[in-house]
């Protein structure tokens, strides 16, 4: 194990095995939140590579393994933190209550959603709410453009977009195998926060192509295939030299 700062650090298996990336957590939320799991299928792909910029991108881990586990799921501490981000006017009365569905999870317990994405999507959502609360509210309460009968859940769509991007990115890799992975590779190098700001940019980007193709519940994974496409060929852009400089990027509002 090589550790990092107090509150970082990447751990790699010595036979050549699967990394863990672990990056501090959230401003405001208690240090001891870390991350382990129980389940050799509870996780997916490794990230040694990023080095530092990720919450929690965990390796696959063999059962015999006798190594640290690292849980994935979100902390109560943190839970409540998004609530009263998204809701500073209404009191959460239990963390297991139908209001979570008012957010847009699927049921009362919205720590079942967040097993694609880990406890990262957590931390997107929360960095979203937090540094561009305009933005967050506005695609909260659907409150821009000609919105469907029948909208996308706000915070099951956070959970697919974490899950996208790290699938773009190539994050299961030790190293960057593709071009775009080689791109944020060098912005996570000059901003730790690169990974939660292109969270943030891409949600709108989809909100935006959901306008754009005035959809509707069921074209969901449509649009998600549309806003990545969108989202790689901005990245590609030759004159793009950090995050700001995404076309998208101006979609975003504090």
């Amino acid at each position: 194990m090589r550790e990092g700062n107090r509150n970082e650090e990447v751990i790699m298996d010595d036979r050549g095995g699967s990394f863990v990336a672990v990056r501090r957590i959230s401003q405001g939320l208690e240090r001891g939140n870390t991350c382990h799991s129980n389940s050799a299928e509870g996780v997916a792909g490794s990230a040694a590579w990023l080095g530092r910029g990720l919450s929690c991108v965990c390796a696959q881990i063999r059962e015999s393994d006798a190594r640290p586990s690292f849980d994935l799921t979100p902390s109560q501490e943190a839970l409540r933190a998004l609530w009263n981000a998204a809701f500073p006017k209404e009191e959460l009365r239990d963390l297991i209550s139908e209001q979570w569905k008012e957010m847009g999870w699927q049921g009362k317990d919205p720590s079942t959603d967040f097993r694609g994405g880990g406890f990262l999507s957590l931390e997107n959502l929360l960095f979203f709410a937090r540094n561009f609360r305009k933005s967050f509210q506005d695609l909260l309460w659907k409150q821009e453009g000609d919105r469907s009968v029948w909208e996308y859940p706000f915070a099951v769509a956070g959970v697919n977009i974490t899950c996208m991007l790290i699938q773009m990115l190539d994050l299961e890799a030790v190293k960057p195998r593709t071009i775009i992975g080689g791109i944020f590779l060098k912005f996570l190098s000059e901003n730790e926060s690169a990974f939660d700001l292109l969270y943030c940019i891409t949600f709108k980007l989809m909100d935006h192509q959901w306008l754009a193709m005035r959809a509707s519940y069921m074209d969901f994974n449509t649009v998600m295939k549309a806003t990545r496409r969108q989202l790689e060929k901005e990245l590609l852009l030759e004159d793009i030299t950090r995050l700001e400089d995404l076309p998208s990027y101006s979609l975003r509002t504090r």
